[in-house]
């Protein structure tokens, strides 16, 4: 974090982001602003909280990219809502502190992720040494009879000998280093799995499961015993099994979940997408009644909150709240005003035009087109763009966001998809293999697409 500047966060974002460099900015500050927290005296940290965002455009544009990247530089728990999912307590929906149990779930996994690495090395000798056990155990393998047929008669000899336990030493050498060497990856070892008893729940109530003060399935695990069977698995299907298990077997599990507790409250970022889609309307009846029901729930959360999870309680604090919405039929002051206030950074996203559409399809580390190039490549197709088949791609594609709804660049997809359509189909047949898209066969693909105004019958 400390190397996370503004500047290094708007380039690494730049690296799949194309342009909106005002959005990369205010997310690039509210960042450094978590670690420049982290700095301070504990009196005064408790005091600083985050900066929400709300960010403002249209569909395509690139909000929840922005938002999802942000928090894979970070390492942070990131978790993406749509608002729409969500209801006012007693209408169909989810209820709003779910959201911040699923953070505390992807903090937890993220944290038993990085704990597993950290024992890999001791817990890849511990298995090695079980499925040393279990392969000699295993005499009906063919391995085995091999082993102990070609020491039968030196067997007889070191027994007589007292020397059995060299013999064993020896024996168990010779496993390893094939075992090692992956020839024992099909024989089939005899090994105890650990079966959980807890049952599926319903729960008939009204309110939603997140509401029941108890962990019903935690408490059928506690009150139910897990029950162990013998399982006839390959070495492979041994070996995942085994890391799986000692692995669990070597993490404090008592600290693992009090580190995820401490970074989904100091580190967690909660995406809301679609936070216009509650906006409640002037009509005070039907679906709209829970509009302003939603906000109003959300607004404790955003303010700072203490949730009961089933690890323990988490403090919303120190959250970081990003929500974005087009807004084409609302704005966001149509918002609740205090939670307006809860959200004072607003940064508006531009809409997307073919010089966009040029470097999204050629800058990016993951662009459209290497995308493509990569998927023909496994058939030894060469696929080639050149630049004005690309100058023409992006020119169809803003021209259909101007005459249709302006969906940004997912509008790209479905364009070059049409485009390569038939490639797609012919590539196991195709010869030469070697393909150079120009603007010529661009026109040609596209020309139903360019000529008809009823283009939602080919482009969605």
């Amino acid at each position: 974090m400390k190397d996370l500047t503004p500047k290094a966060i708007v380039q690494e974002l730049d690296k799949y982001i194309v342009g909106q460099e005002n959005a990369k900015r205010c997310v690039g500050i509210a960042l450094r602003n978590r670690w420049r927290r982290q700095q301070l005296p504990l009196e005064l940290r408790d005091e600083v909280a985050p900066k929400n965002i709300i960010m403002i455009g249209p569909t395509g544009v690139g909000k929840t990219e922005i938002a999802r990247r942000l928090a894979n530089l970070a390492r942070a728990p990131f978790l993406k809502v749509e608002a729409s999912r969500y209801t006012e307590i007693g209408y169909h929906g989810r209820d709003v502190e779910s959201m911040v149990r699923d953070l505390v779930e992807i903090s937890i996994r993220i944290v038993r992720q990085e704990q597993t690495q950290i024992v890999s090395d001791k817990v890849k000798n511990i298995v090695e040494e079980k499925l040393l056990d279990l392969l000699l155990a295993s005499s009906g393998d063919p391995i085995s009879k091999i082993v102990l047929s070609q020491g039968q008669e030196e067997l007889e000899i070191l027994e007589k000998n007292q020397k059995e336990e060299e013999f064993q030493k020896e024996n168990r050498e010779k496993i390893r280093k094939e075992l090692q060497e992956g020839k024992l990856d099909n024989c089939m070892v005899e090994i105890n799995v650990e079966e959980r008893n807890a049952p599926m729940v319903e729960v008939f109530s009204n309110a939603s499961v997140e509401q029941i003060g108890m962990d019903i399935q935690t408490m059928f695990e506690k009150v139910l015993p897990n029950r162990h069977y013998s399982k006839k698995v390959s070495t492979i299907e041994a070996r995942n099994i085994l890391l799986q298990q000692e692995s669990e077997n070597l993490i404090d599990k008592e600290t693992m979940i009090k580190e995820a507790l401490k970074r989904a409250e100091n580190m967690g970022i909660i995406f809301i997408d679609e936070i216009d889609k509650i906006v409640g309307s002037e009509e005070k009846y039907g679906p709209d009644v829970s509009r302003e029901g939603v906000q109003r729930d959300l607004l404790p959360l955003v303010e700072g909150a203490t949730v009961m999870t089933r690890y323990g309680m988490v403090k919303t604090d120190h959250i970081l709240f990003i929500s974005a919405g087009a807004f084409s039929h609302s704005k966001p002051s149509d918002l609740i005003p205090e939670l307006q206030g809860r959200f004072p950074i607003r940064v508006e996203l531009k809409p997307l035009t073919s010089k966009e559409f040029m470097r999204i399809l050629q800058e990016p580390k993951n662009a459209l087109l290497k995308q493509y190039q990569a998927l023909l490549e496994t058939e030894g197709i060469f696929l080639s763009f050149d630049l004005g088949a690309i100058q023409e791609i992006a020119k169809i594609c803003e021209d259909v966001n101007q005459r249709m709804q302006n969906i940004g660049a997912r509008r790209l997809h479905t364009i070059v998809e049409k485009l390569l359509e038939e490639i797609l189909f012919d590539a196991p047949d195709i010869s030469p293999k070697n393909i150079v898209v120009t603007d010529f066969m661009v026109r040609e693909k596209l020309a139903d697409i360019i000529k008809d105004e009823d283009l939602s019958r080919y482009i969605l």
